[in-house]
């Protein structure tokens, strides 16, 4: 089994990274402020300004450790990776399967149904939890949803073809965002829908922090199994797009990081100061809501859930890479479907 490693996030404006011996060093104006063992890392995460000597990036590039600069916001800029792995002969079935709809849909249909089962599971689980304390508006809604992202779950696995199931993809997101607000346990927040590019509002700015996250993580999943990240199944292509680490994400969204938005405002770890609103209407972070947002992030990918299909119990950061493996070994031949994952 893989070992669950590390991100380092560096989040401080003119933080310099350099190499000593086997530890990745941290300066802010001069100082060091932290030091982290190479072998305990997997990626680095850099927002803003941050700057890391050739030395350190060498070194990374020959021990694997990515290396990915995001603006301020958290807009994705560059990935520094070493070699890829896999094989020729793997991305080339990948691609033949991508331009070729017969082979695309049954993965892309995989996919779809296992989102929108996991946005039910999301639903149902605040039904169940705190069902009782919902008014009765809200638990019909939430009730109604339910009903309706599983009945979809199962047509999609039945789409006759990829445009049928985009659009039962869209309408079941329509769906899952029109009831959202009843997730939500916080008087002190408001989301009356999803909105990006810029958020417009504290939710929004949350999922879209913990999205990007989350698609970082599914990149180097795919990368790492020796996919091609920008060939996507369920997602079109797009110059600039990593099309299946978006097709990856999918079935992760709703279990691992709406819940933990949910998880982060409806426990009072965030509050309304935790935010700034700049005159372009966009709605972003502050730097010290944004390292709780990290942590918090970090901590879930270290819990524990058992992969039904491998029959093991490993930690949530180590799903992507499964599936990815899984995804690369039905593009071999190994096996004759791909098991999209579906939260019990």
């Amino acid at each position: 089994m893989k070992k669950l490693l590390n991100t380092l996030y560096v989040t401080s404006e003119g933080a310099w990274l350099n190499k000593d011996g086997r530890n990745v060093v941290v300066r802010i104006d001069g100082a060091e402020r932290g030091r982290f063992p190479a072998h305990l890392l997997g990626q680095i995460t850099c927002f803003g300004q941050v700057g890391l000597s050739p030395q350190l990036m060498h070194f990374c590039a020959e021990e694997g450790i990515s290396i990915t600069f995001l603006s301020p916001h958290g807009r994705y800029l560059a990935r520094i990776e070493g070699p890829q792995g896999g094989n020729v002969l793997l991305r080339r079935a990948q691609h033949e399967a991508t331009r070729d709809e017969a082979a695309a849909l049954p993965v892309a249909r995989a996919m779809v149904a296992a989102k929108l089962a996991n946005q039910r599971g999301v639903i149902a689980r605040t039904l169940r939890d705190h069902g009782k304390g919902l008014v009765d508006d809200a638990q019909d809604a939430l009730e109604r949803t339910a009903t309706q992202l599983g009945r979809s779950a199962r047509q999609a696995l039945a789409c006759p073809d990829m445009d049928s199931l985009r659009g039962l993809e869209g309408d079941g997101a329509n769906a899952y965002w029109a009831v959202f607000s009843h997730l939500i346990r916080n008087p002190d927040f408001v989301f009356s829908g999803r909105n990006r590019r810029p958020p417009r509002d504290p939710i929004n700015a949350l999922l879209s922090l913990v999205y990007m996250l989350l698609a970082a993580d599914c990149r180097a999943g795919a990368e790492s199994h020796g996919l091609d990240p920008q060939m996507g199944f369920l997602h079109r292509d797009r110059p600039g797009r990593a099309s299946l680490a978006l097709d990856l994400m999918e079935e992760f969204r709703a279990p691992i990081a709406d819940r933990l938005v949910l998880s982060l405002i409806n426990r009072r770890q965030l509050s309304p100061r935790d935010f700034r609103h700049e005159e372009t209407g966009g709605v972003f972070l502050t730097d010290d809501a944004r390292a709780t947002v990290l942590t918090a992030w970090q901590e879930r990918k270290r819990t524990t859930l058992r992969h039904d299909f491998i029959g093991e119990t490993v930690p949530l950061g180590l799903f992507a890479q499964l599936q990815a493996q899984l995804l690369a070994r039905h593009l071999r031949g190994d096996l004759d479907a791909y098991p999209a994952h579906v939260w019990r």
